[in-house]
């Protein structure tokens, strides 16, 4: 284990020992009893409360870190979600919905993730697809949509949790090259990891697990040309180190619930090149997921937070986690998954682009449409997805 690595594992048991210390001279120099009532620390187990109140996510009860297991692996969280759009189009005068949607709001840029920013904080890396860009040029597309939002947004990623983004898609270049790298600096100036037509990006957890990730978009006849780069692009980012890879797909039809003849076998040969993980977008609707040689691919994460429009027909969505045992020599396998089922809006009737994790009943529905999803794409490609959507992990650490 490495230095990072043990100072990681002892760092939550260290404050647990230190708040435990006796009393003494020095101690009593620097503790404040004005901050409790009559001058009196609460009793001892509410104080207990109160210290394991403070641990990190990944703490156990005597602070040891449950990510790091007896036998030298470690076990790492990855969530990921679907599209997320704010700003609006520039070619249009006035506000638009976004902006006035923030303007509602006591968070300010922190209110689109807010009732989600607490899952984001609990895993290792969050990865979401980005559909828009960070610029104030003006659109140089004919597009029926453009997005684009000033460069200081990327804080609604930032207060979310957001680790990562895939950068490929159908609106990137709704600014042109300018735009684009417009987006591309202020992500990179937020510390947010990026992936698109401009190259892989990496992310290194907090454990020292390397993450590898790659971003494509399918259109304009481009199958041919991840076909013939796919292995080599995950086998540079093996070479440079990562111990898993996760490759982010724009593809399929707009509206399509079931992936198509095109999406799975390049699904399937993704797999095949080596990657751990494939996450798809564009259809903007929950799709199933294929579990391939042991492998997931989840077709379509459908939206998540999307300023793209104000009332979509379909507001359903999830969050999906899944959790890698990575071992000493670099090696990693699947150690589970769950999804958690989501509103795009906090909102029955309107679109406030604030996803919103649903109550037991509505999860429950959400995870019947998905089975029915399952069937439909077994049989019309034959393809066999998971056997079920838990929305607790299984196994717990």
């Amino acid at each position: 284990m490495n230095a990072r690595k043990t100072c990681a594992r002892l760092a939550p048991l260290t404050l647990i020992m230190l708040l435990a210390l006796p009393a003494c001279g020095a101690c009593e120099e620097v503790l404040d009893l004005s901050q409790f009532e009559n001058g009196q620390p609460p009793a001892a187990e509410v104080w207990e409360d109160a210290v394991f109140e403070t641990l990190p996510w990944y703490a156990r009860e005597d602070g040891t870190d449950w990510r790091y297991q007896d036998d030298g692996s470690v076990i790492v969280t990855i969530s990921a979600t679907g599209d997320v759009t704010i700003g609006g189009d520039t070619r249009k005068s006035g506000k638009n919905v976004f902006d006035k949607q923030l303007e509602q709001e006591p968070s300010g840029l922190a209110f689109p993730f807010e009732n989600t920013r607490a899952i984001f904080e609990a895993d290792d890396m969050t990865i979401v697809n980005f559909e828009g860009t960070l610029t104030d040029t003006k659109s140089q597309t004919d597009n029926s949509f453009s997005f684009a939002a000033p460069p200081e947004y990327v804080q609604v990623l930032t207060s979310g949790s957001v680790e990562a983004v895939s950068l490929e898609n159908n609106h990137v270049l709704d600014h042109g090259e300018q735009g684009y790298e417009d987006t591309c600096a202020a992500l990179a100036g937020a510390g947010i990891r990026y992936s698109g037509h401009l190259g892989s990006a990496t992310y290194t957890t907090d454990t020292g697990v390397d993450i590898g990730m790659l971003s494509y978009q399918t259109f304009n006849g481009n199958y041919k040309n991840i076909y013939a780069s796919i292995e080599g692009d995950i086998k540079a980012l093996r070479d440079a180190g990562c111990e898993l890879v996760i490759v982010s797909y724009h593809w399929g039809e707009e509206k399509d619930y079931v992936p198509n003849e095109r999406q799975v076998p390049l699904g399937r040969a993704t797999i095949d090149a080596g990657a751990d993980l494939v996450i798809g977008h564009h259809s903007h609707r929950m799709n199933p997921i294929e579990v391939y040689n042991g492998k997931y691919i989840c077709y379509s994460l459908g939206n998540f937070s999307f300023a793209g429009n104000t009332k979509p027909d379909d507001m359903d969505t999830y969050i999906f986690q899944q959790r890698f045992r990575v071992y000493p020599d670099g090696t990693a396998e699947n150690a589970g998954f769950r999804i958690i089922p989501c509103s795009i809006s906090s909102q029955e009737d309107y679109n406030d682009f604030k996803p919103t994790p649903m109550d037991s009943g509505e999860s429950a529905r959400v995870v019947e449409r998905l089975l029915e999803l399952n069937q439909e794409m077994q049989d019309t490609y034959g393809v066999t997805a998971v056997g079920d959507y838990p929305t607790e992990w299984l196994t717990t650490y």
